[in-house]
């Protein structure tokens, strides 16, 4: 009796876990939609599927360059769950990079998903870091038409390395990888972080600390 218990036990989970994880099970999709007053999944309202069309599934703009006069010379034009409401629940999202010449696309971290990026145009340093102890630097310069994958939760960075502008499209294993751009966040953080913490952490003068807030 008590083997059978646990047999339906297991059945009650692994249907549930289904349930949780199969796209097929939301009536094959779940179409985020702000204006809606569905069932939440991911945290996003489901769109009627009756109601669902093939603009839900779409995204024009890939083909633009993106404006890269800033202060580290890349933009990011991403295509995630907010740019396409079909992509919820769907576990992928893609973006477009641009990069001016020897513009950067600063140490960053993606705490939801695994990046794949493929060079279009131009030439990429790209690496990431390995976890603690270890944290080795794994890097390579890609060209045109190369592949390199970003382990998940890893900080990572692309740098263009050459005089011309550069293209890379990425895609992402997460209909919401976020994304941590380290600088912005331990010297822009609102409020600031202490700056004796930071000076004790980084090994500098506070003065150091101070300076690099004020430009975050």
């Amino acid at each position: 009796m008590a083997s059978q218990f646990l047999f339906f036990a297991f059945l009650a989970v692994t249907f549930s876990v289904a349930l949780a994880s199969d796209p097929s099970s939301l009536q094959d999709f779940c179409v985020a939609d702000a204006t809606s007053s569905g069932i939440l999944v991911n945290g996003r309202v489901c769109k009627d599927p009756k109601l669902v069309e093939a603009n839900d599934f779409f995204f024009s703009g890939l083909h633009l360059a993106g404006n890269t006069s800033n202060a580290v010379g890349s933009r990011v034009t991403p295509v995630g769950v907010a740019q396409i409401g079909g992509l919820n629940a769907l576990g992928i999202t893609a973006a477009r990079i641009d990069f001016a010449a020897w513009g950067l696309n600063p140490p960053h971290t993606h705490p939801r998903a695994t990046e794949i990026l493929t060079v279009l145009e131009g030439s990429l340093k790209v690496g990431f870091v390995t976890s603690n102890t270890e944290n080795r630097l794994i890097t390579k310069v890609l060209q045109k038409g190369d592949v390199f994958v970003f382990p998940v939760g890893l900080v990572h960075f692309q740098q263009n390395v050459g005089n011309g502008n550069a293209v890379a499209l990425v895609a992402l294993s997460s209909q919401n990888p976020g994304v941590i751009t380290i600088a912005n966040a331990v010297f822009g953080s609102n409020p600031d972080i202490p700056a004796d913490i930071l000076a004790k952490a980084f090994q500098v003068d506070t003065n150091a600390i101070y300076s690099l807030q004020s430009k975050f």
